[in-house]
C-alpha cells in the first residue's frame, strides 16, 4: 500500500512539472471522438501470438517462467491483442524541429509533441497500448503511461537531426513517427524498411513550418541550423530558392516513394495550421480509415 501510495505521490510531482503539454494535449484530444479501438476488432482474441524477450518496465508477472527456464534470458509471453493493441510512437526530438519562422507560430516540436501526447491520450482511452519505439519505454495502458511519455518528449536531443529509433520493434503492431524529416534519408529507410521487414504497419506525418514551405528570404542572410552544426551566410538569399524548393520536392517525393514501398501512410502538416485537423487524421488513419 505505503509503495502504491509512493508511486503516485511521484507521478503527480512529474506530472505537475509538465502542465502546459498535457493540458493542451487533453484538451485537443477532447475534441475528436472516439471510434472503435483495440479489442473490439473483429477477428481478433486472445489466442497465443509469440514469446519476447523480456525488455526494460516489463512486470514480473509478465514473464513466462516456463520458456525462460530453457535458457538465460526471460520471456514474455504475448497474445494476440495485445499486439494489434500495441501502438509504439516516435517524436523526432532534434534541434532541427526546434526552428519558428514567425513568434506567432509553434515551433515544430512543441506541434510535433503535442500531437504524439493527444495521439496517445486518444489510444489509451479507447483501451489501447502507447509506447516509445526502442527499449525505454514498452506500451503500456494507463494515465501514468501518458505522464512517461510527456517526460520523454520534454527532453531536447543535441544533434540537429534525431534519426528514427528502429530498434526492439514488436512484430505486427502499429507505429507513429512524427517528425521533418529533413535530416539523412538514410537513417528514415533503415527504420521503416526494418518496420516492414516485421510486420509493423505504421503512420509517418511530416511537420513542416510555412517559412520552410515557402522561403521567404531575400537579401543578405545567414542561415545556421538550431543546433549550431550548420552556418551559411549569402548576399543573395534569393538566388537559392529555386534549388532549396526543388531539393525539398526531391524529399517529399523520396518519402512518398518509401512508404509506398514499406506500406506506410504518409501526411503532411504545417504549423500554421490547425493541429486538430492534423489529430484527426492521425486518429483516423490509426482506426483503419483513409484520412
Amino acid at each position: 500500500m505505503n509503495a502504491a501510495l509512493t508511486l503516485r505521490e511521484r507521478s503527480e510531482a512529474e506530472a505537475s512539472r509538465l502542465p502546459p503539454l498535457l493540458a493542451r494535449a487533453e484538451h485537443l484530444a477532447g475534441t475528436v471522438l472516439l471510434g472503435d479501438h483495440g479489442r473490439r476488432r473483429a477477428g481478433l482474441g486472445d489466442d497465443f501470438w509469440q514469446y519476447r524477450p523480456a525488455q526494460i518496465g516489463d512486470s514480473r508477472r509478465m514473464i513466462d517462467h516456463r520458456r525462460s527456464a530453457r535458457g538465460d534470458q526471460q520471456f514474455v509471453r504475448e497474445r494476440e491483442w495485445q499486439i494489434a493493441q500495441s501502438v509504439m510512437l516516435w517524436v523526432d526530438q532534434g534541434a532541427s524541429m526546434r526552428f519558428a519562422s514567425n513568434k506567432n507560430l509553434p515551433t515544430k516540436a512543441d506541434r510535433a509533441r503535442l500531437l504524439g501526447l493527444a495521439t496517445a491520450i486518444l489510444l489509451v482511452r479507447g483501451g489501447e497500448r502507447v509506447g516509445l519505439t526502442g527499449t525505454t519505454l514498452p506500451p503500456r495502458r494507463g494515465n501514468a503511461q501518458i505522464i512517461r511519455l510527456a517526460q520523454a518528449w520534454s527532453e531536447d536531443a543535441e544533434t540537429d537531426y534525431a534519426p528514427p529509433e528502429h530498434r526492439a520493434m514488436i512484430p505486427h503492431a502499429r507505429a507513429v513517427f512524427i517528425s521533418d524529416f529533413l535530416g539523412p534519408m538514410e537513417e528514415v529507410r533503415l527504420a521503416l524498411t526494418k518496420a516492414a521487414d516485421r510486420g509493423v504497419r505504421g503512420l509517418v506525418l511530416q511537420v513542416l513550418d510555412p517559412g520552410e514551405e515557402t522561403f521567404p528570404y531575400r537579401g543578405r542572410t545567414i542561415f545556421e541550423s538550431v543546433g549550431g552544426s550548420v552556418r551559411h551566410e549569402t548576399l543573395k538569399a534569393g538566388d537559392l530558392r529555386d534549388r532549396y524548393l526543388e531539393r525539398l520536392a526531391e524529399r517529399k517525393d523520396a518519402m512518398t516513394q518509401l512508404c509506398r514501398a514499406t506500406g506506410w501512410q504518409l501526411g503532411l502538416h504545417h504549423t500554421g495550421e490547425s493541429a486538430q485537423a492534423a489529430l484527426l487524421w492521425l486518429y483516423r488513419a490509426l482506426d483503419g480509415g483513409t484520412g
